[in-house]
């Protein structure tokens, strides 16, 4: 496992990168031949991307629900005798599998040929994802021909070097905090809430019905917001995104999950991909917009950052309870926001592509 995750982090690390510029690079283009600015261009181009991306989550998950829970009996109202193990050891008190996988079926472990076979249909899907880029995806000249960029042709060290410079940058040091909070709010989603809210408490085999509810929110959202921007602005859209998340976490941390709340695992995981697609939409945007020019070096330091937040979150989480990890994230959020409030009341955005018109400008002429 330790080979093939360090194999999808070297290669995810620079796709993520050379995503995010090939997109911010593609709207400046196309703003060129509009009436549009490019931060506005930005935001759409992004949230169109989102949703297609987080659409795998609807695809992805429901092959592995498929897979997993076919001619498998769900476990839940036939073992009674665990309902109170349920009640009190799942959700905010829930403190590891090992010490509850023998009293609780519902976290026993998969079929190994069922994960198997879940891992060869992804890696057709991958094959297949390789080929659609290299024959289908135009070159980035295409749209970039007349901009010198401060990276272009730069070896991968130069471009580390490059990278890491930027974190003298004032605007890239506040925006660090909301960026490991966006790795680390995914991992917890992905890894915790699954294992202490889902899994324990109404079994593995419906983790990935859950997620799918998770990308479908997450999907639509991510078109909706850049349309939403474009007539309340940016902050607002955060705002909301904070309360909203931080909702959530206070209400995690009181909940006591049964198998017969099944409705309530859905809502959670659908608000939860409203809040992660403003996150990423907004953020990657903004990573763009504070750094015309540095785009490279600005999407490899929100890719650095955010895998950070990722780690630490892995790392920390087999020894705490998930009540802990819901209070740092908590405190994470709320360093994040305080770090991007500043960012945005300085008017560090508004001026941050001095050739563009005024942000609500845009928005009147359109």
């Amino acid at each position: 496992m330790i080979p093939a995750g360090l194999s999808v982090g070297l290669g995810g690390g620079p796709l993520w990168c050379a995503k995010c510029t090939y997109l911010t690079v593609a709207a400046e283009a196309y703003s060129t031949v509009s009436d549009i600015g490019a931060n506005v261009l930005v935001t759409r181009f992004f949230g169109l991307f989102f949703m297609f991306y987080q659409m795998a989550q609807v695809w992805g998950n429901l092959i592995s629900s498929a897979v997993l829970s076919y001619g498998i009996e769900t476990v839940t109202r036939n073992v009674t005798l665990n309902s109170s193990v349920v009640a009190e050891k799942c959700g905010a008190n829930f403190c590891g599998v090992s010490d509850m996988e023998d009293e609780n079926p519902n976290l026993q472990r998969p079929p190994v040929e069922r994960i198997y076979l879940i891992s060869g249909i992804y890696l057709s899907c991958m094959i297949l994802a390789c080929l659609i880029i290299a024959l289908g995806v135009d070159s980035l000249s295409r749209y970039d021909r007349n901009r010198a960029r401060s990276v272009k042709g730069k070896s991968g060290f130069k471009l580390l070097a490059v990278t890491l410079k930027l974190l003298r940058e004032k605007n890239q040091l506040l925006i660090l905090p909301i960026i490991l909070f966006i790795g680390a709010e995914q991992a917890f989603l992905f890894a915790d809430y699954n294992a202490s809210f889902v899994s324990c408490a109404w079994g593995i085999s419906n983790i990935g019905y859950v997620m799918i509810c998770f990308g479908v929110t997450n999907a639509i959202a991510a078109l909706a917001t850049g349309s939403i921007v474009r007539l309340t602005g940016r902050k607002p859209v955060m705002f909301f995104a904070f309360c909203l998340h931080l909702s959530l976490f206070i209400f995690m941390l009181r909940w006591k999950p049964t198998p017969e709340q099944g409705i309530i695992f859905f809502l959670v995981s659908g608000l939860w991909g409203v809040c992660d697609s403003i996150w990423l939409v907004q953020i990657n945007a903004l990573s763009g917009i504070l750094f015309p020019g540095q785009e490279e070096a600005a999407f490899s330091n929100f890719r650095l950052w955010e895998s950070t937040g990722s780690v630490i979150t892995y790392v920390y989480s087999p020894y705490l309870c998930t009540f802990t990890k819901l209070y740092l994230l908590i405190g994470i959020l709320c360093a994040g926001m305080v770090g991007y409030g500043i960012i945005e009341w300085s008017g560090k955005t508004d001026g941050a592509v001095s050739d563009e018109p005024d942000f609500e400008l845009v928005n009147r002429v359109d």
